[in-house]
């Protein structure tokens, strides 16, 4: 099953079931108004959902519409816990070894993750605002999942029977006021600004065969300004499962539903030239800072820069049939203007 919210309908925004080819929509009030209020009562929506769902692919549904993604927010437009974590320890090493430092043994068995803004998010092909180039832009292409109510203390299995929806998630950083605030030894904030998740959110059942073992394997695929960047498989080398992950999450607090946990950049252990970039035979990179790091390692400074203001970062997943599973995002980063109501 897919789903999605439309922008218009209030800050939350108005949930719609999406046919599985992304071409209609219908929306569904007398099940649910909004994503959240379907994860709140999911035992007894997820059913009356299916049947709408079953009606739009076989061209069944009465008031089906033109499904847009371009009228679509984040599946979730604000969620109550945004926790991302940092599952592919390749990505970890690099960081690591391109300041000459070594990764702690427990960082193979105890996940790191932080806790984002949940707030507010922006729409899968919303602008990626900052007031400053200087703060040093990036992309970070990742998968992420929305539970359900886990208790504390959960085990990866009860986590993994918690996961409600999977989706794809730029998580933005702002990699140049990174250092200062660890430096503080009390985490990011103004360096995490606003993530956006794909216009459709689906159900692991969708994702057949590749959806095992708790992570997703299939490339997620990023353009930057219409090259390809980046197309390294997500259930590759992720050392931690999303089970893992929330299990992580739970162990001193209950999650709620509407939960977004994230796997943190998609990272594919490879070599040769800069970490084999696409246009040299590689699977690329998921952020720039990646990039960065080999150029580092390998020449003894970084020559990719970050983001510009006008540059344009597209993040999409195919299917085995090479058709979208999620739909785009599809952004654009510009100088910050303020919001009017």
């Amino acid at each position: 099953m897919k789903l999605a919210t439309l922008k218009a309908g209030g800050r939350d925004g108005t949930l719609v079931v999406v046919s599985r080819d992304l071409v209609t929509c219908q929306q569904v009030p007398t099940i649910a108004r909004t994503l959240q209020a379907a994860l709140d009562n999911w035992d007894a929506c997820k059913p009356q959902l299916e049947d709408v769902y079953a009606q739009l692919n076989d061209g069944n549904a009465e008031g089906a519409e033109s499904f847009i993604e371009a009228d679509c927010h984040s599946p979730l437009p604000r969620a109550y816990q945004w926790a991302d974590g940092s599952a592919y320890i390749n990505h970890v090493e690099l960081v690591r070894k391109a300041r000459g430092a070594e990764v702690p043994a427990s960082f193979y068995t105890d996940p790191l993750m932080y806790q984002g803004g949940g707030d507010s998010f922006v729409g899968p092909m919303d602008p990626i605002a900052a007031l400053s180039e200087d703060w040093g832009i990036d992309l970070e292409a990742e998968v992420a999942v929305v539970t359900g109510d886990v208790p504390m203390g959960a085990d990866a299995a009860e986590a993994a029977s918690a996961i409600r929806l999977i989706m794809l998630v730029n998580d933005v950083s702002l990699r140049n006021l990174i250092p200062n605030e660890l430096a503080k030894g009390f985490g990011f904030y103004q360096s995490k600004p606003a993530s956006a998740f794909s216009p459709v959110a689906v159900t692991p059942d969708e994702l057949g065969e590749a959806w095992q073992g708790n992570k997703l394997h299939l490339p997620i695929l990023v353009t930057l300004n219409g090259a390809a960047f980046g197309k390294p498989n997500a259930g590759e080398d992720m050392t931690f499962s999303f089970a893992q992950l929330i299990a992580h999450a739970a162990t001193t607090r209950e999650l709620c539903a509407g939960s977004i946990i994230g796997s943190g950049t998609v990272s594919n252990k490879q070599g040769g030239l800069y970490g084999s970039s696409v246009e040299h035979g590689g699977v690329g990179y998921c952020c720039l800072a990646e990039v960065r790091m080999y150029e580092t390692i390998e020449g003894g400074a970084p020559k990719t820069p970050y983001l510009s203001f006008g540059d344009t970062v597209r993040i999409e997943m195919l299917d085995a049939s090479g058709a979208s599973i999620f739909g785009a995002i599809d952004q654009e980063v510009v100088r910050y203007h303020e919001r009017q109501p």
